[in-house]
């Protein structure tokens, strides 16, 4: 699995190939064993900055991309928390902006692992412990830490008091993991989506969420009221529109805010969502300046990403490369939207776990050419999942070489393990 990575660092080796040992089992649901390792630990979650935690299915990276940005342009000191990485296991964790050394890292695994494997305890169970260890041990100013899967159940769900709670676009997504039976939980699929997302509230802490329809927003409401946290929700207490600039309001008043440079458009409402986060919560003070400084200059990799030139791009000529990692129906539509009235080779590689036709079917009318190519690593859809016209390869780097000489843009998708690969081949890792 790319979850557990490799590492060049034979310490850092060591320790993964111990997490690799490490799966969730079967059935157990709960944050009863992440509870017990903290506490093993001196309950590092207490003594971390001021938190800003994210959840949601599609944005929550980006937005989470935006916050750290933010809060740096203010000359503030960040930690993050965000998954899954792309080629390195540190890029999950930044401390004071940097991506964890791998002596750190090293040495904060095997701590967790040698308190806790009577446990039982999960990856992500191990590795959210030693993120917490990691930020409780080096002082910032604020931390941002990106929810996984879910959010109720999620190792990430222990803070007790963050400066602000986030939900991003909510969409269907892991249904194996968040639409399973559960008595007292809703029947509407994305209501349920809503349940388990909204369950990162916590008591007193504001929250700032997208706009959903009827039945996922009344989970939202519902979980607010219960914890008696300010739910500021967007079309009701906060809004935004972008045409040319990003014009946001609240009852704080009114910010006019530039576009952001990462691409697509629904990159704007993942930027106000970042920026109503800040300005419903008094724990941290960012100015206008910092955080329009912030939008302009956030990356966030494989999201929308034209590559740079290197030694992948080099076998598609002149024309230019774009890579996403999206992999579900609301990611396809974002891109298809940014791409509408192209034609566009396409070269997606897709767990076997996910929707085929997620990013295939709002592209059709602009596809010139599909070609197939499996996710290194893991159990990936074959050629036929994508339709009789399509053609399969070994490699993107062969798919690439194999494209017509006709300067239409390429698309790499369907994947962000596929894109960690991508990003390798060509000499832009994340750092």
């Amino acid at each position: 699995m790319k979850d557990f990575a490799s590492s060049d660092s034979p310490e850092v080796q060591r320790q993964l190939d111990r997490l690799a040992a490490l799966s969730l089992p079967q059935g157990r649901f709960g944050l009863d064993t992440i509870i017990a390792i903290l506490a093993r630990l001196g309950d590092p979650q207490n003594s971390i900055p001021p938190a800003f935690h994210v959840a949601g299915t599609n944005g929550k990276g980006s937005t989470c991309a935006y916050l750290r940005a933010m809060l740096e342009a203010e000359g503030l000191t960040v930690h993050t928390a965000t998954k899954p990485h792309l080629v390195r296991y540190n890029e999950r964790i930044r401390i004071g902006g940097q991506l964890i050394s791998d002596a750190l890292l090293a040495v904060l695994l095997a701590e967790v692992l040698d308190c806790s494997e009577d446990l039982g305890p999960s990856f992500f169970e191990v590795t959210t412990a030693a993120m917490f260890l990691a930020f409780a041990r080096h002082p910032a100013d604020a931390c941002v830490i990106e929810t996984g899967l879910g959010g109720r159940f999620d190792a990430t769900n222990v803070i007790p008091h963050p400066a602000a709670v986030g939900i991003a676009t909510l969409g269907i997504d892991h249904e194996a993991f968040l639409l399973r039976p559960e008595e007292g939980t809703p029947d509407d699929p994305l209501a349920r989506i809503a349940f388990e997302k909204a369950g990162i509230i916590r008591p007193g802490s504001p929250v700032c969420t997208m706009s959903y329809p009827e039945g996922a927003a009344l989970e939202i409401e519902r979980a607010a009221m219960a914890a008696g946290a300010p739910l500021h929700m967007r079309g009701r207490d906060w809004d935004a529109t972008s045409v040319d600039v990003i014009e946001y309001s609240d009852h704080h008043g009114y910010l006019t805010l530039p576009l952001p440079t990462l691409a697509g458009s629904h990159q704007a409402q993942n930027a106000a969502l970042a920026v109503a986060m800040l300005r419903h919560q008094d724990r941290v003070s960012v100015s206008a300046t910092a955080m329009a400084d912030g939008i302009a200059n956030a990356k966030w990799p494989a999201r929308l990403q034209r590559l740079n030139p290197g030694p992948l791009t080099a076998l598609a000529g002149a024309r230019a490369v774009w890579l996403d990692g999206g992999h579900n129906p609301d990611a396809g539509l974002a891109i298809a939207k940014h791409f509408a009235g192209q034609d566009l080779h396409l070269i997606i590689g897709m767990l076997a776990n996910k929707d085929s036709d997620a990013i295939v079917r709002p592209l059709r009318s602009s596809l010139s050419s599909v070609s197939v190519v499996d996710v290194p690593g893991h159990e990936s859809h074959p050629r036929s999942a994508f339709g009789e016209k399509t053609k399969g390869f070994p490699t993107v780097g062969e798919a690439l070489s194999a494209l017509p000489q006709d300067g239409v843009p390429v698309l790499i998708a369907g994947s962000l393990y596929l894109a960690g690969e991508v990003l390798k081949a060509n000499h832009e890792v994340p750092d």
